[in-house]
């Protein structure tokens, strides 16, 4: 592997949800906190941003253009080229002290999107669906949502809870869109009160999965990137260097170049000091390519 890595992007308070549009061959990614969807053209080293009134979690290509969004405020359609845009849902939580945060698309077009309850206690927060233009909760007990990602068969999904350290897998059926079976894929040893960052391992965030059905999560405040077989097993452990990597995804023609997003906001002075790249995407070349993303099915309106 070449595991060279080059910031594409300027920093961003909150990088999440970076996204290669398969149709436009660019790279989508959001600023959470700085209410932001930025778009890269790799190939002419072109970008835009746009802005929103609230926080931007994720975003998905949709059938027939434009791209879904979740922002605090619900489920929205933009259409990068007009600027258009056009509610879908509202959100499925009180905005007072919850939020989207990680969401995907699964293979049958419905759109998967988890929330951060922000008080943090009790463990409020949730995965819901959204699917023909309705909302449903699929699961629960979780703080910070995270990690949505399914292998090359749908067969699995994957789901995580940052603040527990642990990585879910749940049975996934396509064609109904259920889960079961809801498991600990990986789990992480938390931070200890006492302990330096420095030593601190990291806890799982946003995750993709590659086209041999491996599992790549970015370890926030571990200032890594772990790759796990289907099974669990470690099979790469990637140092980064930016404490807070929070989501990669696969891009490029090929599928081979590997973005991950990060984070700046709420860092020490010392640390961003001595990492310039935190809060930028960064990009590298891997041997095993991804899986495209998949795309939206919006009700017909």
């Amino acid at each position: 592997m070449n595991a060279t890595l080059q910031p594409v992007s300027q920093a961003a308070l909150l990088g999440e949800s970076p996204l290669w549009h398969p149709d436009e061959q660019a790279l989508y990614w959001c600023d959470i906190a700085g209410h932001a969807l930025h778009r890269l053209d790799p190939a002419t080293g072109n970008s835009q941003q746009w802005d929103f009134d609230t926080d931007v979690a994720c975003c998905a290509p949709t059938y027939g253009g434009g791209l879904l969004l979740a922002l605090r405020s619900g489920f929205l359609h933009f259409d990068p080229a007009t600027g258009q845009r056009r509610l879908i849902a509202a959100p499925a939580y009180d905005p007072g002290n919850e939020r989207y945060n990680d969401g995907k698309a699964d293979a049958a077009g419905r759109f998967w999107c988890g929330t951060v309850y922000e008080p943090r206690k009790p463990a409020l927060a949730a995965l819901y669906c959204l699917e023909d233009g309705q909302v449903t909760r699929k699961a629960d007990g979780v703080t910070v949502s995270n990690g949505l990602a399914w292998s090359p068969d749908n067969r699995t999904m994957y789901w995580a809870d940052t603040t527990t350290h642990t990585v879910f897998a749940f049975d996934f059926d396509v064609v109904t869109g259920s889960i079961s079976k809801r498991r600990v894929f990986a789990q992480f040893t938390p931070r200890a009160p006492d302990q330096a960052i420095e030593t601190y391992r990291g806890r799982p965030d946003g995750a993709t999965v590659d086209s041999q059905g491996n599992y790549w999560v970015a370890m926030y405040e571990g200032q890594r990137l772990l790759q796990l077989a289907p099974e669990g097993k470690l099979l790469q452990d990637l140092p980064l260097p930016v404490r807070c990597p929070t989501m990669p995804c696969f891009g490029g023609a090929d599928l081979k170049t590997l973005y991950i997003t990060s984070a700046s906001q709420k860092r020490p002075a010392d640390e961003l000091a001595q990492q310039p790249w935190a809060g930028c995407v960064l990009a590298m070349r891997v041997q095993v390519p991804g899986l495209p993303a998949n795309f939206v099915r919006l009700s017909a309106s």
